[in-house]
């Protein structure tokens, strides 16, 4: 990306093993994710010319003298953060915020090939070579499946709740699943694009709101009588996403926020009185990555439905339009 709508696809040179601890993979698919908008719409910055992408699933051409767990011709999944796995973050379970992570954006997966740092801790092998049809729901794994889970997790999605959703992109429908898939009663799922409340009725949503901000909020006390959801995934990242996520929410429920945040400011005195449990942040994708591929690969998930587009990577600039302009909710790149 050059610039706030200027995506190209160019010849780089081949990625290489740097560190040790390195693999290179052949990417086999990619996708753009909605947090790469943010820069494509000029609301983040760029510094000049900037490699794309951080989901990829692939095969593995080369690896460091000090990788042991992952060998040559491996199918693999990776997460949008590279972490060793080991340090006492990642033991805790948030890889994402591992002491040594590597943020894959920074690399740039829309690629034919991909150097993976911290290869042992960040890539998990599927059980073979994948069938066509899995290879979606796969790559979904790397980072919008994972991440919708983890906002499910953090809201304590489990049997008897209700949980709230608020955004209808690839996360949000996400997290309707995995909201699903860990025994939710009641699915709340806000959207206006009847494409996307289809889906989500699809993956467990019960309810649909139309409404934003205080009155969706104010929809979901009255759908719970007057109590509010036990739990609310946060799946946009703007002060009134935030907002209608906290409030749809009862006293002592739980907020996922995973939505990447901009201009997001938390009154706290507003917060106090709320008495809700935040928790959130980037995704610690590989926790969680062992179980989900298990999911996929024996066909209990479909989560790749959440691709509506699919082009091949020199049509990257196409794919990021469509998206921009909601005439995709996520895009996947074929190599």
């Amino acid at each position: 990306m050059y610039a706030p709508g200027d995506v190209r696809v160019e010849e780089r040179e081949d990625a290489k093993i740097i560190e040790p601890t390195d693999a290179v993979i052949r990417v086999t698919a990619a996708c753009i994710c909605g947090s790469d908008l943010w820069p494509y719409r000029g609301i983040e910055a760029l510094t000049g010319p900037t490699p794309m992408g951080h989901e990829y699933i692939g095969i593995v051409e080369r690896v460091g003298d000090e990788v042991r767990n992952i060998k040559v011709g491996d199918y693999v999944v990776g997460s949008f953060v590279a972490s060793d796995n080991t340090c006492e973050i990642c033991q805790a379970g948030y890889q994402s915020r591992c002491i040594h992570n590597v943020m894959m954006g920074s690399v740039g997966t829309q690629a034919e090939l991909a150097r993976i740092p911290l290869a042992d801790g960040t890539l998990v092998a599927t059980p073979g070579p994948p069938d066509a049809d899995l290879v979606p729901s796969l790559l979904a794994a790397s980072d919008v499946l994972g991440t919708g889970w983890f906002a499910a997790v953090a809201a304590e999605a489990g049997p008897g709740k209700t949980i709230a959703v608020v955004g209808d992109g690839a996360v949000g429908l996400s997290a309707v699943l995995a909201a699903k898939q860990l025994g939710a009663e009641r699915i709340i799922a806000f959207s206006r694009h009847p494409e996307r409340q289809a889906l989500a009725r699809e993956f467990g949503a019960t309810d649909i709101i139309e409404e934003r901000g205080d009155a969706g909020a104010a929809k979901v006390k009255e759908l719970t009588g007057g109590y509010g959801a036990h739990g609310v995934v946060e799946a946009v990242g703007t002060q009134e996403s935030m907002w209608q996520a906290i409030h749809s929410a009862r006293p002592g429920g739980y907020v996922g926020y995973v939505g990447v945040t901009h201009g997001v400011e938390l009154n706290g005195l507003d917060l106090f009185f709320t008495s809700v449990h935040l928790h959130g942040g980037p995704a610690p994708v590989r926790r969680f990555l062992p179980e989900l591929i298990q999911l996929i690969w024996d066909r209990t998930i479909d989560p790749g439905k959440v691709f509506d587009l699919t082009l091949p990577l020199d049509e990257a600039a196409e794919g990021y339009r469509a998206m921009d302009e909601r005439r995709a909710t996520k895009v996947l790149l074929t190599l």
